[in-house]
């Protein structure tokens, strides 16, 4: 019996080529945001490509970038089935996954909150965020939620986007396909053409769900430290606070930052959390 493989795709704006500016990634410049958005319906589409070149029959794409209303549906093939708006769920970024899928790739996402590899380097929330670590080590929005896919036994194939977060992609798994593509220096990137990187990114992602996805599993640590430093209005205090759990897998793990950014929340599945906040 022929199982049909299924690929989840989660796409931001911040990683894709050329942009370089929040301007160009909301709605403050209309004419800025709507090519800002067009870049990124095309490199998602050149990701679906990809992957129903390498086999896959169900491709979801999940627009992840604001509220979800970024991506040109036109752009993509007839295939793929784009998830728009907020899924409202701890999974966020990834709403809607579920252990069903093959694999998941991130597309155009950016390095760390804290990080000087993109401009536009946040972690969830540009304004209010200051950094999140994971066990000493800065965590980006790949970071979050790319175990938590792991935790529904999804694992990462591939990601897109600056070459910073490409490089700490591949520390959290050397075998991740990666394409770059541009690099952060200071308050500006140095970008491939995007035409170069589309035709990478159809290529890499066919390559990437070729063959044994198992290699790309990776085991999720047995202890969580998460570190937090926000923002507070009005007057900007740093505020740090730190979290230590223990588990014996991590369903999910994601900062979900209330309206009023006064505070924010690790959200795990209850089922799986076995130890406890100290």
């Amino acid at each position: 019996m022929v199982v049909s493989m299924k690929v989840f795709i989660s796409a931001d704006i911040e990683g894709v080529a050329d942009l370089v500016s929040f301007a160009e990634a909301g709605n403050e410049n209309p004419q800025l945001y709507t090519r800002g958005m067009e870049q990124m319906s095309r490199e998602v589409g050149a990701v679906c490509r990809g992957a129903i070149a390498a086999g896959a029959e169900i491709v979801t794409v999940k627009d992840a970038h604001g509220g979800g209303m970024n991506i040109f549906h036109e752009y993509l093939p007839e295939q793929a089935q784009l998830i728009r708006g907020e899924m409202r769920s701890p999974y966020s970024m990834i709403g809607n996954i579920d252990g069903s899928y093959d694999a998941v790739i991130f597309v155009g996402y950016h390095d760390a909150a804290g990080q000087d590899g993109n401009p536009m380097a946040h972690t969830i929330s540009s304004r209010r965020i200051r950094e999140i670590t994971i066990n000493g080590v800065p965590a980006g929005e790949f970071h979050l939620f790319s175990y938590a896919a792991m935790g529904l036994g999804v694992p990462t194939a591939m990601i897109s986007g600056d070459a910073a977060i490409c490089e700490k992609a591949k520390a959290v798994n050397s075998r991740i396909e990666t394409v770059a593509t541009k690099e952060g220096v200071a308050a500006a990137v140095i970008s491939r053409h995007p035409k170069a990187v589309e035709r990478e990114l159809e290529e890499a992602a066919k390559r990437a769900l070729s063959g044994d996805l198992n290699r790309y599993r990776y085991a999720l640590p047995e202890h969580f430290r998460v570190t937090r430093s926000i923002m507070m209005p009005p007057m900007r205090r740093i505020i740090s606070t730190q979290d230590d759990w223990m588990r014996t897998r991590w369903s999910f793990a994601v900062m979900t930052m209330r309206k009023s950014c006064a505070f924010s929340t690790l959200c795990f599945d209850p089922h799986e959390f076995i130890g406890r906040r100290t």
